[in-house]
């Protein structure tokens, strides 16, 4: 995800790196293509009636607006949501961390340790099973032997670690270090973390109807690939300029959509799931102020780190 402080309205004009225009520029030099071919052939074919006219696509381009905003609006929520999900497993993580290391009874700082680091360990293999990428290089520096064995194992890790989260409370509470207050608030906040994952495999594994997207996107490539014929009566030589302003407006829309419908992805918009799991594991460590529980190394030049600011 690409962070930026707020920019001039020039610079605004200018940037290039998180927009969509790199992957647009073949789509838009085809738009330029035809727009050049309908000029040619409106001057040189004038027993062909080439122009199409403006009136068809005024009221297709109208109706095809709403439709992308629809489009828009359906994408922007399943990314707002993937980001409050993790907003809320940022906090309750927190929350759990205030809850262990304030226990009323006299505690073990290595049982401490434990719990807290299972808690980065999981904001960690919830973004590898999003991500559809390979979590147990970054389990193995947090989670103790015994049970980084028992998550490799298994097929949905956080839900593994989640339980043994819950195993560890139960376990303090035999001990009697927890009372059957706290054992319920923290078991509060487990099954908060527990909907957070539901949430967000729920959106990893619904997307948007295909068919709805496809027509969408066809409709679009469609009204941008005949916009010049529709112009060129009008517009003449300025067809170009207008056909790449209406079709880069378009298309950009319907690739933003698309981007941001799967939000844990590794698109330049898409969440920054890594920087979140940094910032999370960083408030552990400050909270534990244990010199045994450093935060673990964060891969800077791991390629799938889309958190940028410049």
């Amino acid at each position: 995800m690409i962070i930026r402080p707020k920019l001039h309205w020039f610079r605004m004009l200018l940037v290039w790196r998180g927009s969509v225009l790199p992957q647009l520029l073949p789509r838009l030099g085809l738009i330029f293509a035809l727009s050049v071919a309908a000029i040619f052939m409106h001057d040189h074919m004038r027993h062909y009636p080439i122009g199409l006219g403006t009136p068809p696509f005024a009221l297709v381009g109208i109706a095809l607006a709403v439709f992308l905003g629809f489009r828009n609006s359906a994408s922007y929520d399943r990314w707002w949501e993937g980001r409050k999900l993790w907003g809320s497993l940022l906090n309750t993580s927190r929350a759990l961390a205030q809850q262990v290391l304030s226990l009323p009874q006299p505690r073990d700082p290595g049982q401490s340790r434990r719990f807290l680091s299972a808690l980065g360990a999981l904001a960690h293999a919830l973004r590898h099973q999003l991500r559809g990428t390979d979590a147990l290089t970054d389990l193995a520096l947090r989670l103790p032997s015994d049970l980084h064995a028992r998550v490799a194992a298994a097929t949905y890790r956080p839900a593994l670690i989640l339980l043994s989260l819950g195993e560890w409370v139960a376990e303090r509470r035999r001990e009697g270090a927890i009372d059957g207050y706290a054992m319920l608030a923290i078991q509060h906040n487990l099954n908060v973390l527990s909907d957070v994952i539901g949430g967000c495999e729920r959106i990893a594994a619904t997307p948007l109807p295909f068919s709805y997207s496809v027509m969408i996107h066809r409709t679009v490539y469609l009204f941008c690939v005949l916009l010049p014929f529709g112009l060129v009566d009008g517009a003449g030589l300025l067809t170009p300029l207008f056909a790449l302003l209406v079709a880069y407006a378009f298309m950009a829309l319907e690739a933003i959509a698309a981007q941001i419908e799967d939000p844990f992805g590794l698109e330049e918009n898409d969440l920054a799931l890594n920087a979140m799991c940094a910032t999370l594991e960083a408030a552990l460590h400050d909270m534990a102020a244990d010199p045994a529980f450093p935060p673990a190394p964060f891969a800077a030049h791991d390629s799938s780190r889309k958190f940028i600011v410049d």
